[in-house]
C-alpha cells in the first residue's frame, strides 16, 4: 500500500504474490508550530510570509536517515513536515495515520520559540492523550537549558505530560534520537548544548515543493552558518547556537541551492544571523555567482549582515552579483550609549550612513530592526530619534521590536535572577508585546510608542520620501509599496508583527487555546466574516494611497535625480552637522572618538611617508 499523508518518504508497496510480510512504518512528523492571537486563535495564513528553516533542516536529516536505513532495513521512515503557519494540523487524522496497523510514530515540535511555546503544549497535549511519543525542541527549551539553573515551569509541565526534551542541534545526533523512538525508549531529556555538531559537510535542509509553494514568493531557506561571535545581551543565538561560529562549505550550499532550483525554488533566506561574518562569505558568493552565469539561474538572495559589512573589501559588491536582492540590518538603535549597554559594539552611528549608501548604490533593498524600550528610552526619546532616522538615514523599511527578555537571552537570566516580575504567558514574547516593566515608561506609555512610531514611519509623508529615494537609487518601487503596504497592514489590522504576517488570515474555531472556550458557530464565522471584509477593505485603501504615489513618482521624471539629506554623499564636515551625530552627550562623544582616530591615522600615514 501507499500512504499519502504529506510523507517525504512512504513507499511500502509489496508486489502482491510475494510472501515477504510489508515492513513497519515509522511515521516521523514534524510540526513547525504557530502561536495564538489575542483571542486564542492559532496564527496562520493561506500563504506565510517566513520559511521555517528548523523544519527543512530537519527534514533533510531526516530524509538522509531515511535513505541509510538508519531503523533498520525492515522499516520505512516515512517524513511528514509542517509548518503551521501556513498549515492546518489535523491531530485527529495524524493520530489515525500513526495507529495504522504496522506503524508507529514519533511527533516532533520543532524550532519552537517561546511564544510557540504554549501553542506546541497544546498539540502535544493532545497527542499524549492519544499515547503517541512526542518531543519539542527549539530555542525555547535550549535557551532555558543553557541560561537557567533549573527548569521553568513550563518545561516541568511538559515532562509531566510525558512530552520528551530536545535541547541543541541535532547533525550526528538524530540516528540515536529515531531509533530511541522507534524502540520506544524516548529519554526524558536529550541535552546535546555543550557539544555542538559541525555543519559542513551535512545533509542539505530542503522541504518539498508543494511545502515550499505555501509560502509567499516560494521561499526557501537555509543557514549557511550558526553562532554569533559578538555578546548583544537581548539576544538568544549566542547562547543556544554559541559564541563559535560554525560553517557549511561552499560545496554544501552549492548543493542546497540547486537541489531547491531542481524543484522550482527561485527565492532564498539565508538565516545566518549574520553572514558578513560567515569566513566561507566570499566563496559562497563566488559558487553562487557562476550558477547564475552557467545556468541562467535567476534567483533572489535575502540575507542578514551587520552595521559594518561594507568595510569588508567586496562584500556588497559581489553580494549583488550573487543575488541578493534584500538585507536586513539590526540598526537598534542611534544611541552609542545604548547599544555600549546592550553589548552591541560593534555598531557604530557614524558608520550607519556609510553603509546604508553602500547597498543603494548595488540597488538592494534594506530593512532594518530596531528596538524600543532600552533603559534611557522615553517616549520624547523615541519620537526625537525616529525623526533623525526619517531625515538622515537612508532606510527603505523599518520594523520596530519591543525590548524583550527572550528566555536563552542575557537580559532575561538577569532578570530572571533578580527577581523582577516578567509576562508570565510565553504567547506574548513576541517581539510585539510588552513582557516587563520599563524604568521610565508605563505600560501604556510603552505601547502607546511602539503604536505611534509605526505610524509616524509609514504615514503617507513619508513613504512618499522613501519612494523618491528608492527612484533615485534605482530601486524597484513595487518592492517598496508592497514591504511599505505589508509592514504596516500587519501593525495596523492584523496586530501581528510582520515578521509573523501572511496572505489572508486563516482562522478556525476549533483550534483554539486550551482552556478557552468554544465560541459558537453563528458568532465565530460572523465575526471573522466580518474581519475578512473590514481587513480587506483597509487594505486596498491602504495600497491604493501608496500605489497613487508610486505612479505619480514613477511618472515624475524630476524623481530621478531627487535628493535628501539621507541621499548626500558621506563627508567628515557632516558630523558637525548632522543631528544624529549631535542629540546626545554619547552621540557627541562617538564623534569626538572617531575623529581623534582619524587623526591619528593621517598622522601615522604622514610619518610613514
Amino acid at each position: 500500500m501507499t500512504i499519502a499523508c504529506d510523507a517525504d518518504i512512504i513507499n511500502t508497496q509489496r508486489h502482491p504474490l510475494t510472501m515477504t510480510p510489508p515492513p513497519m512504518v515509522f511515521n516521523l512528523v514534524l510540526i513547525k508550530p504557530s502561536h495564538y492571537d489575542a483571542d486564542g486563535y492559532v496564527i496562520q495564513w493561506l500563504r506565510s510570509a517566513m520559511p521555517a528553516n528548523t523544519l527543512a533542516t530537519l527534514a533533510g536529516l531526516a530524509r538522509n536517515c531515511a535513505e541509510r536505513k538508519v531503523l533498520g532495513e525492515d522499516v520505512e521512515l516515512a517524513i511528514h513536515a509542517f509548518d503551521e503557519t501556513n498549515t492546518r494540523i489535523r491531530v485527529h487524522k495524524l493520530i489515525r495515520l500513526i495507529r495504522q496497523p504496522g506503524h508507529r510514530g514519533l511527533v516532533g515540535l520543532v524550532g519552537v520559540q517561546s511564544n510557540q511555546f504554549p501553542r506546541a503544549l497544546d498539540i502535544a497535549r493532545a497527542f499524549r492523550e492519544a499515547d503517541i511519543p512526542v518531543c519539542i525542541g527549539g530555542f525555547h527549551v535550549s535557551g532555558c537549558m543553557a541560561m537557567l539553573s533549573e527548569l521553568p515551569e513550563e518545561l516541568k509541565q511538559a515532562q509531566t505530560l510525558g512530552i520528551s526534551l530536545y535541547a541543541g542541534e541535532a547533525e550526528g545526533r538524530l540516528d540515536e534520537f529515531l531509533r530511541d523512538a522507534y524502540h520506544q525508549r524516548l529519554k526524558p531529556v536529550y541535552n546535546h548544548l555543550n557539544n555542538l555538531p559541525s555543519i559542513s559537510n551535512t545533509p542539505a535542509p530542503i522541504l518539498r515543493m508543494d511545502r515550499i509553494a505555501r509560502t509567499v514568493g516560494r521561499q526557501a531557506s537555509f543557514d549557511a552558518g550558526r553562532g554569533c561571535p559578538f555578546q548583544c545581551s537581548f539576544c538568544t543565538i549566542i547562547n543556544v547556537q554559541g559564541h563559535q561560529s560554525r560553517f557549511r562549505t561552499p560545496d554544501d550550499v552549492e548543493r542546497i541551492v540547486c537541489e531547491n532550483l531542481a524543484q522550482g525554488v527561485k527565492r532564498f533566506f539565508i538565516t545566518d544571523d549574520n553572514f558578513a561574518r560567515n569566513r566561507n562569505w566570499e566563496s559562497i558568493f563566488d559558487r553562487l555567482i557562476a550558477i547564475r552565469a552557467r545556468d541562467d539561474a535567476k534567483f533572489n538572495l535575502v540575507i542578514q549582515v551587520d552595521t559594518l559589512c561594507h568595510k569588508i573589501p567586496k562584500f556588497v559588491e559581489k553580494a549583488q552579483l550573487a543575488g541578493v536582492k534584500r538585507v536586513f540590518i539590526g540598526l537598534e538603535s542611534i544611541n552609542p550609549e545604548t547599544l555600549k549597554r546592550a553589548k552591541k559594539r560593534q555598531n557604530r552611528i557614524t558608520e550607519y550612513r556609510t553603509m546604508l549608501q553602500a547597498w543603494r548604490r548595488r540597488h538592494v533593498f534594506t530593512v532594518v530592526g530596531y528596538i524600543l524600550g532600552f533603559p534611557g528610552d522615553t517616549p520624547q526619546s523615541i519620537q526625537r530619534d525616529l525623526e533623525i532616522i526619517k531625515h538622515e538615514l537612508p532606510i527603505d523599511l523599518i520594523e520596530f521590536f519591543f525590548l524583550t527578555p527572550l528566555p536563552g537571552s542575557e537580559d532575561h537570566k538577569k532578570l530572571y535572577q533578580a527577581g523582577v516580575a516578567m509576562d508570565d504567558d510565553l504567547n506574548r514574547y513576541d517581539l510585539n508585546h510588552v513582557t516587563t516593566a520599563h524604568p521610565s515608561m508605563t505600560r501604556a506609555e510603552w505601547e502607546a510608542t511602539y503604536r505611534k512610531a509605526w505610524a509616524s514611519y509609514y504615514n503617507a509623508d513619508h513613504v512618499r520620501t522613501v519612494l523618491q529615494r528608492a527612484r533615485a537609487n534605482g530601486i524597484n518601487l513595487g518592492k517598496v509599496v508592497g514591504g511599505c503596504v505589508t509592514f504596516y497592514f500587519s501593525i495596523l489590522y492584523e496586530h501581528v508583527h510582520p515578521l509573523e504576517t501572511g496572505v489572508f488570515r486563516l482562522k478556525f474555531r476549533r483550534d483554539r487555546r486550551f482552556g478557552m472556550a468554544l465560541e459558537n458557530p453563528l458568532v465565530f464565522y460572523s465575526k471573522y466574516l466580518a474581519s475578512i471584509i473590514y481587513k480587506h477593505w483597509k487594505l486596498f485603501a491602504l495600497a491604493w494611497t501608496y500605489q497613487r504615489m508610486r505612479k505619480a513618482i514613477a511618472a515624475d521624471p524630476a524623481a530621478a535625480v531627487y535628493s535628501d539629506t539621507s541621499l548626500t554623499p558621506v563627508d567628515e564636515e557632516e558630523l558637525a552637522i548632522l543631528d544624529m551625530y549631535s542629540n546626545t552627550a554619547a552621540a557627541r562623544a562617538e564623534v569626538v572618538r572617531v575623529q581623534d582616530r582619524k587623526a591619528l591615522s593621517r598622522k601615522i600615514r604622514a610619518s610613514m611617508k
